[in-house]
């Protein structure tokens, strides 16, 4: 072959493996999340759809390259991300056939979901079954990786634990004369959980104090004037409540007008979802969480920047916590798709890789540094933050805040919660 020949070869053969390669790069298929959250029922208004706004917000911005450093390439690694979203209304065994509907019939390369603990548990076996990821966006129970051991399902947020631990802490130091609490909590396994670390955090920290009331009402029950009497009736100092939803929109709207929040101490550790809708109707001096440092309570960074300003001009409204929780498990899964990426613009990592990736690792986000450091690095631990409320100019405002250390309200890897609780101290 001659010298020009050669050339013109090499030159065919380049030209080919250039075009080969951006047809390649045309052609990968979008990476297909399904998302799943209450669109319809009493939990979608202050929940659901804020997380849906939040992760089509993500969507948007993602595909344009538009999200801060370190999260800037587009996609997932130039690899267009596609929603695929459906409700979460219905019940556990209908969650479960719509997971399964999602990998089987959407074919989904991950699923991001859940605000109901009840429709978590039910879940995260289906998952690891299917061996499909599956990160749990929002439900609180610590149960998923204390009762279980999972390869593919993560929670890329803080568990309940951190909330009510340090729910009862704060109540202690605030509040140093009160004897006597009480809680009104939904009747399965996030209010349950909820009570038992709230009631066990304070009998370690308080003994002195007494428990007078304890109200389980349904999920969704609507009306709650047979237990507001009975806790009324019993005179606590001191309220815990972990109700979300509608739930906590309904204790707020009948629990104001009678006095509920003016005689006693009312802690809501998800009520940062009422101040958005409910303003007016929250009293001055309640005590509100926002499940981690979120919302009102989020950092000044990069990314809390990014959220509240895209948020505020797409939706004309503002964040409340599900949509930092949206947010923060979308980065989390984007930032594992690119480390198991890592150099090699031609890979496309496998779900395995991407499990790896994620498991133990540490990112940031809107809400500041998240650590997957619990049930195997399958469990993620935060900060938290409890405030009072203050309204001013007719918007809730925060006053009398203290944060917590991640490890100040979480127990150890490979503790259960209830065990770890016992050995907290009063300070």
């Amino acid at each position: 072959m001659t010298n020009r020949h050669s050339v013109r070869f090499l030159l065919a053969a380049s030209v080919a493996a250039f075009v080969a390669s951006s047809a390649s790069a045309q052609e990968a298929p979008a990476f297909r999340i399904g998302i799943v959250t209450f669109l319809s029922g009493a939990a979608a208004g202050p929940f659901g759809i804020p997380a849906k706004n939040a992760a089509d917000l993500f969507a948007e911005a993602a595909n344009k390259g538009a999200l801060p450093a370190p999260y800037a390439a587009k996609g997932f690694g130039g690899r267009a991300i596609e929603l695929v979203t459906i409700d979460e209304a219905g019940g556990a065994t209908k969650q479960v056939s719509e997971f399964q509907n999602l990998v089987e019939q959407q074919k989904v390369d991950a699923v991001v979901g859940y605000i109901s603990s009840g429709d978590c548990v039910a879940v995260a076996p289906a998952a690891e079954q299917m061996k499909k990821l599956l990160l749990l966006f929002d439900c609180g129970t610590p149960r998923i990786f204390e009762e279980g051991s999972y390869k593919y399902v993560f929670r890329p947020v803080g568990h309940a634990a951190m909330d009510n631990v340090a729910a009862a802490i704060y109540v202690n130091a605030t509040n140093k004369d009160f004897k006597k609490y009480a809680g009104i909590n939904q009747n399965y396994a996030w209010g349950q959980d909820s009570w038992n670390d709230f009631e066990a955090t304070l009998k370690a920290i308080r003994p002195q104090a007494v428990v007078v009331s304890s109200q389980m009402p349904k999920l969704g029950a609507g009306q709650y004037n047979a237990e507001i009497s009975a806790i009324l009736a019993a005179e606590p100092e001191v309220l815990h409540s972990s109700f979300w939803g509608g739930d906590l929109e309904g204790l707020v709207l009948q629990g104001a007008p009678r006095n509920l929040f003016k005689t006693m101490n009312v802690v809501l550790t998800a009520g940062e979802t009422a101040t958005h809708r409910q303003a007016q109707q929250i009293p001055d001096g309640t005590i509100i969480g926002a499940r981690g440092p979120n919302a009102i309570f989020a950092p000044e960074n990069a990314y809390n920047t990014w959220l509240r300003a895209a948020y505020s001009a797409k939706f004309n409204a503002l964040p409340s916590y599900p949509s930092y929780h949206m947010v923060q498990s979308l980065l989390a899964l984007k930032f594992a798709y690119e480390k198991a990426k890592g150099g090699d613009t031609n890979k496309a990592p496998t779900t395995d890789e991407i499990a790896g990736a994620l498991r133990g690792t540490t990112f940031e986000g809107p809400s500041g540094t998240v650590k997957m450091s619990l049930g195997g690095g399958q469990q993620a631990i935060q900060g938290t933050a409890y405030g009072r409320t203050k309204l001013v100019d007719g918007k809730t405002t925060v006053v009398d805040v203290r944060r917590f250390a991640a490890e100040e309200v979480n127990p150890p890897d490979g503790v259960k919660t209830s065990e770890w609780i016992k050995t907290l101290k009063v300070k």
